[in-house]
């Protein structure tokens, strides 16, 4: 087996998630903590607790979401998991593989993806931006119609997440996206589904959020990557930390390549697997859809967590 590392984005948090591996594992819980002294707020108890309100606001989702990926890759490396030929995250898990190939600091990150949600929010209104998930239609002709609407409205709505083949997410202005929701069904889409988020992400009303983001960026040290991470804006791996500094704050306003990421993933590494580290199967489901050959498996609970490990015994004959 050679396996890419991935690492979801908002989205994949529950209520409850990682409970049963922190049963097990301290360093779960230990890595919560750690982003919770930084942040001077409780990301476990936000995460555990009944009520998914707290745990699904911005600037609550996009720390804990970072723990839970650092978190699971800790007890992967505890527990012996072999190494990734190269690693991906969707969005905001970009920070968790970049974390965790070594070129940032865990507690930099945090910091980091902290100021790109309070950035994010600040960008636009609430209430005025949207969010939706396109289904059964050609990447080109979503684009093509959200350019159009775009120009006739004169408001921002463009296709930002290209998550699997006939699954595209458009962002913008509420009545831009409403707009070519209708358009979309009326050319073929078989569904059209709103998102429940708070901003329009990966779109170009968060230009400003990118400018004071990049500012950030520009404070903090990159290192050498321990394994390649290939980023969102291009689906590749970038060489030095200016490059990889301009990545994370152009990715707040340009569209995820997940197809493009795991294809490359595939092509250019020869990744046969996906492990996904961190809550949820979102990407899972994504991975399947765009290369049902590649093993796939989701490390959120004590039984995958062996399954995955089992796959590193098999390669090196152990």
């Amino acid at each position: 087996m050679q396996f890419a590392a991935i690492f979801p984005g908002q989205g994949s948090q529950s209520t409850g998630m990682l409970a049963e591996l922190a049963e097990q594992y301290a360093v779960i819980t230990q890595t919560f903590a750690e982003g919770s002294d930084i942040l001077g707020k409780d990301l476990w108890k936000i995460t555990q607790q009944q009520d998914a309100t707290e745990l699904n606001q911005t600037q609550n989702t996009q720390p804990a979401m970072l723990a839970a990926g650092i978190a699971v890759w800790r007890v992967w490396l505890e527990q012996g998991g072999c190494q990734p030929v190269a690693a991906a995250g969707h969005s905001l898990g970009e920070y968790s593989a970049l974390v965790a190939s070594g070129a940032l600091d865990y507690a930099d990150a945090m910091a980091l993806v902290a100021k790109r949600a309070s950035y994010m929010q600040q960008a636009i209104p609430a209430g005025s931006g949207a969010m939706a998930a396109i289904l059964g239609l050609d990447d080109e002709l979503i684009v093509t119609i959200c350019a159009d609407v775009s120009h006739k409205q004169n408001q921002v709505v463009e296709a930002v997440n290209f998550n699997s083949p006939g699954q595209v997410v458009i962002a913008g202005a509420a009545s831009a996206v409403d707009a070519a929701i209708e358009r979309l069904q009326e050319a073929g889409a078989k569904r059209a589904i709103k998102l429940a988020v708070s901003v329009p992400s990966h779109c170009s009303l968060m230009k400003d959020a990118a400018q004071k983001l990049d500012q950030e960026l520009s404070s903090v040290s990159f290192s050498q990557t321990q394994f390649p991470v290939l980023q969102n804006i291009e689906a590749k791996s970038y060489e030095t930390a200016a490059e990889k500094q301009a990545a994370l704050s152009k990715q707040l306003y340009k569209p995820v390549k997940w197809v493009d990421t795991i294809n490359n993933l595939h092509q250019d590494y020869a990744a046969d697997s996906m492990i996904e580290f961190g809550p949820g199967k979102v990407l899972f489901g994504l991975n399947r859809r765009i290369n049902r050959k590649l093993g796939n498996i989701c490390i959120s609970d004590s039984a995958s967590l062996e399954k995955a490990l089992k796959l590193c015994d098999s390669r090196t004959g152990s």
